[in-house]
């Protein structure tokens, strides 16, 4: 018989039902350290008290009108993204997922509305990761995402990562933009190097096509920036965004230049829950805290600090670890012995890590952990370590 909740994952036998700050609290009481922060959502971690006092501020006042209204809480929070971004404009969704699609879908009427209605094709890159909409597996093109959902969305042109060569070649009258992750989640913490990045802003400049950058996972002060292609000194034309932007709450939004966002006028796309009054109050409370240069100045100083003690981790477990890559608060640990049977182990030493492809684990933690739950965090992942060696 079928659960009645549909089996699309499978789900880890453990059930939280109280977050602190970098820990999660099973029912049984266990206490487990989080370097998940359900997958680099929970940017300041659980329960951040800004964050509750503005969710309960804003649910004993209004929760839902449509974006029929005016919103004011959707407002300030476009303000503060556009004050800090290179963004003109925003539309808020629920979503990363829903964020992908409005973004395939601004790149092609951008170009319709200029009568080049051929330019349609988006260059996309393996290993990606754009969502689960019939857009977003498209995108990404892997036949893990694909296998049984199509006729698949066209228009889209998969490339290798890193082949600099077929980018070039592929780029025709028919490319609209180009649609890239700064650091590949996903795909196993593979950053972008900052070099291609911009050359990537140079080639889309050559040749008039838009650059949209994925950010869900990598952005919001994940990688010690605000958002993570600042570190490459370039900025894109449209941007998706997701994740920590809501600290918990589900709120997505995709950033764009006036000039990229210009075909989007009223009637060409909607949302009935994006941009509400709770998910953009604690939008607005998330960036107030993010955005501040020593806070971010603290998530480069603890990136630091985490590093250093996971190559000490990885040097004196040979057997079970390889290398540690990726960018601030977003490292992956490239794995010798399989990464789920890692994933496994620190379940019963009471750490949570996520799996990634390249058998790669990913370290998200709450951007907010201390240096204290960093050491623990290492000793943990240092005892996971130990029972795979034994096993």
């Amino acid at each position: 018989m079928i659960p009645t909740i549909l089996p699309t994952y499978s789900r880890a036998p453990m059930s939280f039902v109280k977050g602190e700050g970098s820990w999660l609290v099973e029912a049984d009481g266990r206490r487990f350290l989080d370097l998940g922060a359900g997958i680099a959502v929970n940017a300041l971690g659980h329960a951040h008290p800004a964050l509750v006092a503005a969710l309960t501020d804003q649910a004993g006042a209004l929760w839902h009108t449509s974006n029929l209204y005016q919103i004011p809480k959707q407002q300030e929070l476009a303000d503060k993204l556009t004050a800090h971004t290179f963004a003109d404009t925003v539309f808020f969704t629920n979503s990363g997922t829903e964020s992908c699609e409005l973004a395939v879908k601004m790149a092609r009427k951008y170009w319709f509305d200029k009568d080049q209605p051929e330019r349609t094709e988006i260059i996309t890159f393996s290993g990606s990761f754009h969502g689960r909409s019939a857009a977003g597996i498209a995108a990404a093109g892997s036949e893990k995402m694909t296998k049984g959902f199509g006729p698949l969305l066209p228009g889209f042109v998969h490339l290798e990562f890193g082949d600099h060569d077929a980018l070039t070649a592929a780029i025709t009258e028919n490319t609209a933009a180009i649609l890239i992750e700064p650091v590949q989640g996903e795909g196993g913490i593979r950053p972008v190097p900052d070099q291609c990045l911009k050359g990537l802003r140079d080639l889309c400049d050559e040749h008039g096509i838009l650059l949209i950058l994925d950010e869900v996972q990598c952005g919001v002060g994940r990688t010690g920036r605000l958002f993570a292609h600042e570190w490459a000194g370039i900025s894109p034309d449209i941007m998706m965004v997701a994740k920590g932007i809501g600290g918990g709450f589900p709120l997505g939004a995709v950033l764009a230049t006036e000039e990229a966002a210009s075909g989007m006028t009223a009637g060409t796309h909607g949302s009935t829950y994006g941009g509400n009054p709770l998910g953009c109050a604690v939008g607005c409370a998330v960036m107030d805290v993010i955005a501040d240069r020593d806070f971010l100045a603290e998530v480069n100083r603890k990136a630091g600090l985490l590093r250093q003690k996971l190559e000490g981790l990885i040097a004196a477990h040979p057997d079970v670890f390889e290398s540690v890559r990726g960018s601030g608060l977003m490292l992956g640990i490239r794995c010798r012995a399989a990464n789920t049977d890692i994933v496994a182990a620190g379940y019963a030493s009471e750490v949570l890590t996520v799996p990634a492809a390249d058998n790669v684990i990913r370290l998200l933690p709450a951007l907010t952990i201390s240096d204290n739950e960093i050491a623990e965090a290492v000793s943990r992942l240092d005892a996971a370590a130990t029972a795979v060696s034994a096993a």
